[in-house]
């Protein structure tokens, strides 16, 4: 496969493939694009975000949960990245872990009945 293609154009542009990508369930190919952006851009939440869930959907699980827990210590509010975490874990049949991220993620999301 022609990796130029993932790489090619500005940053926004590339921004734009990916979603398409993702938009289509092409999950894999959205982080292809993803990948590089963030490693232009670590600091945007967004673009790791969408990493995240492409790594998720696409059951690349412990890809999916480093990005999480970068996201998580960006951020630490952030809410959806919590509960992505929490999904995350979950699916690697780490509920008790996961228990935690999803409190959280409910608390920020003002639901105090999971709390």
């Amino acid at each position: 496969m022609n990796t130029t293609y993932y790489d090619h154009g500005t940053a926004a542009e590339r921004w734009e493939r990916a979603r398409m990508f993702f938009d289509a369930k092409d999950y894999a190919a959205a982080a292809r694009v993803l990948g590089g952006l963030v490693e232009e851009v670590p600091e945007q939440v967004g673009p790791r975000l969408l990493l995240a869930r492409s790594y998720y959907h696409s059951a690349q699980l412990q890809r999916a949960e480093a990005e999480l827990r970068v996201l998580v210590e960006l951020d630490p509010v952030e809410h959806y990245a919590r509960l992505m975490l929490g999904r995350t874990l979950q699916r690697q049949g780490r509920s008790a872990e996961a228990e935690l991220h999803l409190r959280i993620a409910s608390a920020l999301a003002g639901d105090f009945s999971q709390v």
